[in-house]
Formats: C-alpha cells, structure tokens, sequence
C-alpha cells in the first residue's frame, strides 16, 4: 500500500473540492445574502488542510495500484462526505447538527437526494446552490474528472476508474486513453446539462431554478430548491424536459458516446440492456396511470397521465423529484415504484439501483438454470444481444445481489432495533442504498425525524450503493490488507 501516493493524491482532490464553494460565493454577493462568510471560511479550511497533507509528500510519485485504487475512492467518498458539510455547519442561521449537515452532504454527493431540511424556500440561494452542485458533481463521479487531469499530477489513473465506474464489466474503455474516456464522459454529461438547464429555461423557469435542477436532473440526484419538488412550478413543460433528462441521465453513457460519435441513434436500439431500461419504465408508467385513473386516484385522464408517467420515470431511474405526496397513494403503487428503483438506472449512468444489465444477467441465468432442468447436458450460453457473457460475469452478478440483498437486511434491522416501523425502515434503507431519496411512512417529505444513528447507517447506504457495494465492502476483507 503505498501510503504517501495516496496521502498526496488525497490532498490534491481536497484541494480541487475547494474549488467547489467558490461559486456559492459568488451566487451570495449576486442575491446579497448572508451565507458568504460560511463559504469564505470553509475555502480557507478545506484548501489549507489539503495543503498540509499535500506539502509533506508532494515528491512522491508512484503508480497505484489496484489496491490503492480502491482506498483512494472510498476514502474520497467518505471524505468529501464529511469535508462537504462543513459549509452547513459554519452557516449558524441553518441551525444543524454535524449529524444532519453530513446527511445532507453525503446525501447530495451520492446522488440520493433524501434531505432533512425543511423551508427550502426561505433559505440563501448560495445554500440552495451548493446542495445542487453537490449532486452534479457526485453524478457522474468526482473520481472521474480528477482522472480526466491526473495526467498532469503524474499519477496513473486506471485503478480509480476501473474501482469507480459502476456496473458489472469495468474494462471497457471509450477511447484507449483513460484521461480521454474520462473528459469524453464529461464532455457529455456537462452537454446534457447545458441542455437541460435550456429546456428548463424555455419552459418558465428562472435562470437560478433552471441552472439548479438541471444539475439534480442529469446527476438523476433529485434535490430540488423548493419544499414542493418540481410541483412547485405546477407545468407540464417542466415537467416533459425533467422526463426527458432523467431518462437520459439513467442510460449508460458509453451509449451516448457512440451515438453522438457516429450520429447514429441505432446504438441506442441495438443495446439489450437499454431496451430492457425502456421496456420497464414503459410498463411501470402504464400499470401506475392505469390504476390512478381507473380506481379514481386521480379521475382526471390527464393529471393521471402527468402524475404516473412523472413518478414512473423520476423514482425508477432514481431520480427522485416529486410532483405530489405520492406516498399518499393506494399502497400498491408508492409500493411498485420503490421496487422499481432496485432495478435503477443502466450500467455507466448517474443513476442508482442494482442496474439494469445485472437484472437482465439474472433473469438470463434464471432462464438457463431452468432450461437446464430440462436439457440436462446441453450447452447453454447467457447472451446480451448477440454476444456471450462468461460464467466470470454471471458468477459476479450472483454475488453483487447476495451481498446487496443482505446489506439491505442487515441496516433495515438495524433501523427496527432503534423503534422505526417497517415500512419507515424498509423505504429509508431502499431509498438510500438505491440512492433514491424519498421513502415511505416517516421518511415520506424528509429524514429529519430519524435518529442520529439511523442517519449514520443510511450514511453507509448511500455510499454503500454509490460505490456498488463490493467497492466498499471489498475493504472489510483481511485478505485485502494482507501484503
């Protein structure tokens, strides 16, 4: 383990996180709020302790390795976790516990969008901003644009990205230089929020409420800069752009690459997993319309087509925003779109859940299972279009869903043993592993009636399905510190 790279990579990404409460500062003098000492204060302490772990070791330059690889993201999650709330906890107005200001942040970072501040319509736009900038910059992964310069602090970056990108097959580059499939996956994504913050624009949005959603809508992280969500603006337009986005935001953006690079949409058709993605959010959309418009949920045709489609999209693909108080439902429906949301987003995308493609892989291998039941001796192969999987693969989507399904377990206990029912327990650990945000009973409008050890173990949810679990799981393992 070689421990001065990691102490001097770890310096210089705190040091480039610093950077990130710089445009609150501004957004406050433009609003003339009083949030800007907060920011000011929190620059000079996150900048000048970067330095101090920076300085001592500033020489020392060594390839990582796998392992290191693996420390220096968890580590940078878990970090920026905590560093990210310090701008809440300066800020006295907020009135917040570190507890709830690393929730918040931690929350924002890993895309998960559940909040515990209330009256988010009185706060300063700087606060406002920062949570939304959060969620941008842990969309795609703040890993992947220090990859993107790593070139330059003469450091490989390959083992960060292979121990970052999500999704079962991590070998698979865009371009044959990691740097250049780093900045190509962020070309697109700032792309697509510029287009997005267009969209908003157009439809009647102010440029502050324009620029702030499209950064929770591609990062599918879901915070919004009113109590209401998205129904605060109470428009289709609005809400026909967040639709667009957050399906955008949920494909893999190796697909988005290969189309913009060779103007072809075929790439889109061509891929299973992406008409897997498309089938199922087709099919929740219809079965939710149909049962709020047929059992006079909602009578009118239209706001059941708005209000179904809207929370089909925003809650399958982890999003998050809300039009209304859909846990106020018929159970069934807030019941099957919390289910949805493990299937989540595709492979190399912002959004969250288990994935796509590792449900189709299980499906698949369910499929042959059975057919071998039937042909005893056959040679049957598991196939994603029309190339094969290995049994490698497979064998790493069982055990992915093992060890979920059995975190799940473990912290939804966890949050029984301190009183919660299991409804508020069940959806708070779902929303947060799943990186969704709004949950179900208690946890329906906002955390901030959980305990604080409920919050830490949600914490560990969040980062738990940031990372997809063995990332971080992988840590726990006495072989992995063994030299």
């Amino acid at each position: 383990m070689h421990i001065a790279v990691i102490q001097r990579l770890m310096g210089l990404l705190l040091m480039l996180f610093s950077i990130t409460v710089l445009p609150p500062i501004i957004i406050d003098l433009l609003y003339q709020e009083d949030a800007g000492g907060a920011f000011t204060y929190s620059f000079l302490l996150l900048f000048g302790t970067g330095l101090l772990l920076y300085l001592p070791v500033k020489n020392r330059r060594e390839d990582l390795r796998l392992r290191d690889g693996f420390v220096v993201v968890v580590l940078f999650w878990l970090v920026l976790g905590l560093v990210g709330a310090v701008p809440f906890v300066l800020y006295e107005s907020l009135e917040i516990s570190l507890t709830d200001a690393v929730f918040e942040s931690m929350s924002g970072l890993t895309t998960t969008g559940a909040t515990v501040l209330t009256g988010l319509d009185d706060l300063p736009h700087s606060i406002l901003f920062y949570r939304q900038q959060l969620q941008w910059l842990g969309g795609m992964g703040i890993i992947v644009l220090a990859v993107a310069v790593m070139p330059m602090l003469g450091i490989g970056g390959m083992q960060l990205y292979r121990a970052e990108t999500p999704g079962p097959v991590k070998d698979n580059k865009l371009t044959p230089r990691i740097a250049e499939t780093a900045k190509a996956l962020w070309y697109i994504y700032m792309g697509l929020t510029l287009a997005c913050f267009a969209g908003y624009w157009l439809a009647g949005m102010t440029v502050f409420d324009a620029i702030s959603h499209s950064f929770s809508t591609v990062s599918t992280g879901g915070l919004s800069t009113h109590d209401a969500s998205l129904g605060y603006f109470d428009s289709p337009w609005v809400e026909f752009v967040a639709i667009i986005f957050m399906l955008l935001g949920g494909i893999n953006f190796a697909l988005h690459f290969a189309a913009m690079r060779h103007f072809n949409l075929m790439h889109y058709l061509r891929d299973a997993e992406f008409k897997m993605y498309a089938m199922v959010l087709l099919a929740i959309s219809v079965v939710s319309v149909s049962y709020l418009y047929l059992n006079a949920v909602i009578p009118e045709l239209g706001q059941a087509l708005r209000q179904g489609v809207f929370h089909a999209v925003s809650i399958a693909t982890s999003t998050g925003f809300t039009l209304s108080d859909f846990s106020l439902w018929p159970v069934f429906v807030p019941v099957m779109l919390l289910f949805a949301s493990f299937i989540g987003g595709c492979a190399g995308s912002t959004g969250g859940g288990m994935k796509v493609i590792r449900v189709l892989l299980l499906f698949k291998q369910g499929q042959r299972e059975m057919l071998r039941l039937i042909h005893p001796n056959a040679q049957i192969v598991v196939k994603l279009g029309k190339q094969p999987v290995s049994d490698r693969v497979i064998n790493a989507v069982w055990g992915f869903f093992a060890a979920y399904v059995a975190a799940f377990v473990v912290m939804m206990l966890l949050l029984m043993l301190t009183g919660n029912d299991q409804i508020t327990a069940f959806s708070a650990v779902a929303a947060s592993i799943n990186n969704l945000g709004p949950g179900l009973g208690e946890v329906s409008a906002n955390y901030a009636g959980m305990g604080n050890f409920d919050k830490w173990v949600l914490c560990f949810a969040m980062v738990l399905g940031r990372l997809e679990v063995f990332t971080l799981l992988v840590l726990f393992l006495p072989a992995f510190w063994r030299k």
